[in-house]
């Protein structure tokens, strides 16, 4: 199995020195590799080596790598600054004085903006080292369980495209054999309209005629088509097998098909190869569809 899908989800925790977090990574489809980083203040030092650990492992697909952090209980102090207070003392002082109010509640005091001071504990450089080393091996975790998430629903991609392929192959064979491409059933068709011709006009050049039936013939004529058609699933059959990103080259492949499935249908001449031409562009539609998840 080689093929990688460009959906999926992955996420990993951790915890050191007081400080827990969670690494979570998301992928969805994308033409190319597009990385989104967010990371919590103060850590913003990390995201060129996230980048470069997503690229390392994706080649395609809109990926979101998202960091929260947060310390434990405890670990957080409140600190009365009183020059503060003292300042917004004086101040209620002074509107007592205008006003003659003498409505003042502590909570109220406390919500002013710089009467009270959190914060966070100051730490050291070895601390910070190996917060930093303990949080990308969080994040290579993550990511390695996305590319192993990718894989996973690649696995059911490739399962469903190698039907895909098996019913386009049978839908061949039915052009392929179908009883109005023999050269016995071309030709009572030709004769039906040359008969048909005769009877409406008086007036035909019969050189004119047997260049008008040539082109006919030639034009209803998809032999080259289904030679095309049966190498394109050859083609398609390797990819699956091939090693590394192969979305873009299936994506070619895939139009290819559709092309051909195009041309088919347009010069068939007889049902049951309209018919399997029609349930043939359906098919490849779908497998359109499903190209468009591969890495």
């Amino acid at each position: 199995m080689s093929l990688k899908s460009m959906t999926g989800f992955a996420r990993a925790d951790g915890a050191l020195s007081g400080v827990t977090w969670h690494w979570e990574a998301r992928s969805v489809n994308g033409r190319g590799l597009d990385v989104r980083v967010r990371l919590p203040p103060g850590y913003d030092h990390l995201e060129p080596t996230v980048r470069e650990a997503v690229g390392k492992r994706m080649v395609r697909g809109s990926v979101t790598v998202n960091l929260s952090l947060q310390r434990e209980g405890g670990t957080t102090h409140i600190r009365l600054n009183e020059a503060a207070l003292a300042q917004v003392l004086t101040a209620i002082d002074r509107v007592r004085q205008l006003t003659g109010s003498d409505r003042v509640r502590p909570e109220a005091v406390l919500a002013l903006r710089g009467v009270l001071e959190i914060t966070e504990p100051v730490d050291d450089d070895a601390t910070i080292v190996a917060r930093n080393s303990a949080l990308l091996a969080s994040l290579d975790t993550a990511l390695d369980g996305l590319v192993s998430a990718r894989r996973g629903e690649g696995r059911r991609l490739e399962d469903i495209m190698a039907a895909q392929l098996t019913e386009i192959d049978r839908q061949v064979g039915i052009v392929e054999k179908a009883p109005g491409r023999t050269i016995e059933a071309v030709k009572s068709r030709l004769a039906e309209q040359v008969a048909r011709l005769v009877e409406s006009s008086s007036v035909l050049d019969p050189q004119r005629l047997a260049q008008e039936a040539v082109l006919a013939v030639t034009r209803a004529d998809v032999e080259e088509e289904l030679k095309r058609l049966r190498t394109h699933i050859e083609a398609a059959r390797e990819l699956l097998a091939e090693p590394g990103a192969v979305g873009r080259k299936f994506d070619f492949l895939a139009q290819e098909f559709n092309r051909e499935a195009n041309t088919l249908c347009s010069k068939a001449s007889d049902p049951d190869s309209t018919r399997a031409g029609l349930a043939l562009k359906t098919v490849i539609d779908q497998m359109r569809e499903q190209v468009q998840n591969i890495e």
